[in-house]
């Protein structure tokens, strides 16, 4: 997994907080033509050929945070333009991806390659190894013939100097439904009707190529003209900042916000009822039934293991019934989720009590840009405390664990955990998806609960932390141990 801390991710923000900025003091328009000048000045060492060059980027850069697909690019047509129709939109346009080809490596095909480590020993497993006979030794070094490799990687299990390396493509690599492919001139297309909008290539590009497009200028638009909006925050999110039980909401109502909802509130609502829904399931012969919160994961179901499919759950996600609690009390407010994910984006578009979506990184930037410092703020917890399991949902085996702590007969339970849409992880849902086939055998110690995470170690290592995740989940323990004790319903 590509650090959180890089150079890329650094860039994406600075770009957004520049953005926020501008916008805040009322001068988007009049100031956003000059973001890529002073972020690539005249004697900086270019990037890539030229400054200039770096700058075009950069151009195509603010056009996705400014919410446009650069595949519109006209380099024509000035950022202004581009600034005027963003705060004119009604709301968010689709794709939410969006390729920078300019910025694309354009990466050869993976392959392994040979490095200057080998000894040309003896023992020469590669050699004996390799089912294509493609390796040989010249001049005191093993080569590879690409032309015939297959890519089985044996070579490189086998060297016992660790001479042999894999050249991935990091997005390719990354994605686990095959979306993403080389077109004719060698750059990355998506395939939107495979992909499951889990984020990895937009998180593992090391280019920054793979770029969401943001909404923060919608929300701070409409903060900024006097509506009410709501910010709806998931337990991930308060894993993000080193921060006491309600400061963050302070933070949020800083920045604008007339009401903070924790999605925990939520989770509350989900784990009850997915926990009355199982036992209605297992009451009437079901197999199993598998999680509904992960967007990624139902997604993966319906259009790659669609044998998985009636196992899903009916019941709606942490953020819906959040969404739905906060229209009912406002039905004018502007509803805005705060999520850590790309998959949390393209549910949104599709679910009525829900506007807008932000990232973290997006509600980083905008904290920067006002100047507010989560940690200095003062506290001021919500209405409804939700329950520890609610706030666990974040973290992998958490919804599971929500879901038993409900059950009236929880030792009928036998839950398992899928930690992530990686290659395994997609393999580990067709193996289900054939048990409720009826391909493979189903059992009494088969599981019949199961919880899918499209990333590791669950939602607070989604694609757009900006914490570690390894910190954010000490972090999480601490939020969670300020929950109740008792599930909250």
């Amino acid at each position: 997994m590509l650090n959180i801390n890089n150079q890329a991710a650094h860039l994406k923000r600075e770009i957004l907080v520049r953005i926020a900025k501008l916008q805040l003091e009322g001068k988007l328009e009049e100031g956003v033509h000059s973001i890529p000048r002073e972020m690539a000045p005249l004697g900086k060492e270019p990037v890539r050929c030229c400054i200039y060059h770096d700058r075009e980027i950069l151009r195509m850069r603010v056009m996705a945070r400014l919410g446009h697909s650069v595949e519109e690019y006209d380099d024509e047509k000035k950022l202004a333009e581009f600034a005027k129709e963003a705060l004119e939109r009604e709301k968010p346009t689709w794709p939410m991806l969006t390729v920078l080809h300019e910025a694309c490596n354009a990466c050869v095909k993976a392959h392994y390659m040979v490095t200057n480590a080998c000894q040309a020993c003896l023992a020469r497993p590669c050699i004996t190894n390799c089912v294509k006979d493609c390796i040989e030794i010249k001049n005191g070094r093993a080569h590879i013939d690409e032309n015939t490799c297959v890519n089985c990687g044996l070579c490189m299990q086998n060297c016992p100097y660790h001479a042999i390396i894999k050249i991935p493509v990091p997005c390719e690599e990354s994605c686990p439904v095959g979306a993403i492919t080389k077109d004719e001139h060698g750059k990355e297309q998506i395939d939107y009707h495979k992909c499951i909008f889990c984020g990895n290539c937009m998180r593992e590009c090391p280019f920054g190529a793979m770029m969401d497009k943001s909404q923060l200028v919608d929300v701070i638009k409409h903060i900024m003209n006097g509506r009410k909006v709501v910010a709806m925050y998931a337990p991930s999110i308060a894993a993000q900042f080193k921060v006491a039980p309600g400061q963050l909401e302070g933070a949020l109502k800083e920045l604008g916000f007339a009401k903070i909802w924790e999605v925990a509130i939520g989770a509350d609502i989900t784990s009850t009822n997915e926990a009355r829904e199982f036992e209605e399931r297992m009451e009437v012969g079901h197999k199993m039934m598998t999680t509904s919160c992960c967007p990624a994961y139902v997604r993966a179901v319906r259009r790659h293991v669609p044998e998985l499919e009636s196992c899903i759950s009916e019941t709606h996600t942490p953020m819906h019934y959040t969404a739905e609690l906060a229209r009912k009390e406002d039905p004018d407010a502007v509803t805005v989720f705060i999520g850590p994910c790309l998959a949390k984006r393209r549910e949104g578009m599709d679910d009525e009590f829900v506007d807008y979506v932000l990232s973290v990184e997006e509600i980083g930037a905008f904290l920067i840009a006002k100047d507010v410092d989560v940690s200095q703020v003062a506290a001021e917890p919500g209405a409804i405390v939700p329950s520890a399991t609610g706030r666990g949902f974040a973290a992998s085996g958490g919804v599971a664990e929500a879901v038993r702590v409900r059950l009236k007969h929880p030792e009928k339970l036998r839950a398992t955990v899928i930690n992530g849409l990686t290659g395994n992880g997609m393999k580990q849902l067709a193996h289900f998806g054939k048990i409720n086939a009826g391909t493979l055998p189903y059992t009494e110690q088969s599981p019949n609960l199961i919880e899918v995470m499209a990333c590791e170690g669950g939602c607070i290592a989604g694609p757009s932390v900006i914490t570690n995740p390894k910190v954010a989940a000490a972090q999480l323990k601490k939020y969670v141990a300020a929950g109740l004790e008792t599930p909250a319903t």
